[in-house]
């Protein structure tokens, strides 16, 4: 949050490092690395001598010391464990909403008398389970719909009764399509609430949206870290959770910034599973002007730190991409394009075959890879030739 010589979360950080680098081991060693002890923490200003934990240096620890790098305690309860692209493993820790999320859900009027469709992936990653125990927490019935069917997911909100939505902005545009198409009384279309993540949200879409779901708001959050920012009113900015340390630090120096743009650096409040100064990779600002109700505000995400890319909600890397290829025979080079088609992502992958391979047997190989080795559907496109340049382009326009 923007600078002063105190902050709300002073104690709660001292407390939680001191404790932590009690508790796990590779915590300790990470501060002792920085030339520092517990007793040098004595407030959140004084993270800032402590380099920025990067998503890389985590691949590598827990590759190190698997499954969680060394950062999880002996003794903490682990309810599920998710893996990510990378592949990256987090825990989900005990207690309920362990993620946060319900913040959100509660500010955009999600409550008891709900019938919530929850279209985020129950598989391996861990955006349905995050927003599930979210809603469960506040009160809601939960129909796990995750993605895809939706066909059946258009019946159920009619026959349920579906009153809210979470899932990506694209998906319930899709919903509502399949809706109207399925011919279903447009009387028993009662969804009309939605919290929305993982992609943008542009104005055009949100028009879209809000014709049938009057409240349609945007969240913010990683697989990592649970919930960093959501709205209370459109575009009003993201409001921070109080119960998690989100700062805005400069890219060259780590040092957290009162004004002008820079990487979410988060640190959880758990001693059982100390992330600290963790680099989320996406760039944003504090919202300028008035601060209602003393709760600061991130300009929403304004891009990315290196050459990840966030397509469908999930991160693509190169070096997911190259590990994946490195081996198919019959292709002399490939590129991967990512693209926004009537409001959705779309990745392609356009590939030149050898001169001995045929061109259907290496796109449908070619196919094949990509949904099992990244889990991404992408449409292959064979070509002649590529020009020099990145493996993975992203050509979309946000408008």
């Amino acid at each position: 949050m923007p600078e002063s010589t105190t902050h709300p979360l002073d104690d709660r950080v001292v407390a939680m490092v001191r404790e932590a680098a009690s508790r796990v081991t590779v915590f300790a060693d990470r501060l002792r690395a920085a030339g520092l002890s517990p007793d040098d923490i004595r407030g959140v200003g004084d993270l800032d001598a402590l380099p920025i934990l990067t998503k890389d240096e985590v691949l590598a620890m827990q590759r190190e010391q698997p499954p969680y790098g060394g950062l999880l305690a002996a003794d903490a309860t682990v309810r599920r464990a998710f893996q990510s692209p990378g592949p990256i493993y987090e825990p989900q820790l005990d207690g309920a909403d362990p993620w946060r999320w319900r913040e959100a859900l509660a500010a955009a009027g999600f409550a008891s008398a709900d019938m919530l469709l929850n279209c985020f992936g129950y598989h391996l990653s861990p955006a349905g389970a995050m927003f599930e125990e979210a809603a469960l927490a506040a009160g809601c019935t939960v129909v796990p719909g995750g993605v895809g069917n939706l066909d059946l997911q258009a019946q159920a909100i009619a026959d349920l009764g579906v009153t809210a939505y979470t899932g990506l902005p694209s998906y319930l545009k899709a919903l509502i399509e399949r809706y109207d198409e399925s011919g279903l009384d447009p009387a028993r279309w009662r969804l009309d609430k939605a919290i929305v993540t993982a992609e943008p949200l542009p104005d055009s879409l949100r028009a879209l949206l809000t014709e049938r779901v009057p409240v349609v708001r945007m969240a913010y959050g990683t697989a990592e870290t649970g919930l960093l920012g959501y709205e209370t009113e459109p575009a009003g900015g993201l409001v921070v959770p109080n119960d998690v340390l989100v700062q805005v630090c400069d890219l060259d120096t780590g040092r957290s910034l009162a004004a002008g743009e820079g990487q979410i650096v988060v640190t959880l409040l758990r001693p059982d599973y100390p992330l600290v100064r963790f680099g989320t990779g996406d760039l944003s600002a504090w919202q300028p002007g008035p601060v209602p109700g003393d709760r600061p505000r991130l300009a929403g995400v304004l891009g990315r730190v290196g050459a990840a890319v966030k397509v469908r909600g999930m991160f693509l890397h190169p070096r997911q991409i190259e590990a994946v290829m490195r081996d198919l025979r019959g292709v002399t080079s490939y590129r991967f394009v990512v693209d926004r088609v009537e409001h959705r992502d779309e990745l392609r992958c356009e590939v030149v075959p050898a001169a001995e391979a045929t061109a259907e047997r290496v796109a449908a190989a070619v196919r094949d890879r990509i949904r099992s080795g990244l889990r991404f559907a992408a449409r292959v496109e064979v070509v002649a030739d590529l020009s020099e340049g990145p493996l993975l382009v992203d050509v979309r326009t946000w408008d």
